[in-house]
């Protein structure tokens, strides 16, 4: 049963049955002197890991960790390690993070719109004047560079997106001022 030699190596991948058990595999009348396969010749690059020890030792652990620098260090009763406290420092106020508005009339405003992107400046990009085959494309484009660098891409009008980079946030006051110019309808 071809089922069951699957299903007995992963009772003995996860530990759960023996390797050495009475079990016979199938080998379903395949002569032994064929080449050995792809994976058994690759076999070498792979490590055996005996079994039988199933936990790590202590000493074993002390070896994998003897660089670590708070190695030791115990918490106190109070629950605080011991040594200094300090306080992180507090970031310092940022002004306001302006907007940059992008209506494309071909492909090639894809490199503004990433090139400001890159350069943490959320964009505006307005498709409303844009053809529909060049529209998609850039939504598609800017999907994935939004993608690509952790950040955010948001519907804020009919065929206008908001695309903000990683850690920006556009402030209530630019919101209100784009709210004015007509971008944010939807807010």
């Amino acid at each position: 049963m071809a089922g069951g030699g699957l299903w007995h190596k992963t009772l003995v991948y996860f530990g759960l049955a023996d390797e050495d058990d009475d079990y016979e595999d199938d080998t379903f009348g395949i002569p032994q002197e064929i080449e050995p396969t792809y994976r058994e010749r690759d076999r070498h690059n792979v490590r055996k890991i005996d079994r039988s020890s199933r936990r790590r030792q202590s000493t074993e652990f002390d070896d994998i960790f003897a660089d670590d620098p708070y190695r030791g260090q115990r918490a106190s009763a109070s629950g605080q390690r011991s040594g200094s406290l300090r306080p992180l420092p507090t970031p310092a106020e940022q002004p306001p993070v302006r907007v940059h508005l992008v209506m494309p009339k071909n492909f090639n405003d894809a490199q503004v719109i990433a090139d400001k992107f890159k350069s943490d400046i959320p964009v505006i990009l307005n498709l409303q004047a844009s053809e529909t085959d060049l529209a998609k494309r850039l939504i598609d484009f800017a999907s994935g560079l939004t993608y690509a660098l952790n950040g955010g891409m948001q519907r804020v009008a009919d065929k206008v997106f908001l695309l903000t980079p990683k850690n920006v946030e556009v402030s209530a006051e630019e919101r209100q001022r784009l709210l004015e110019k007509g971008f944010f309808n939807q807010f």
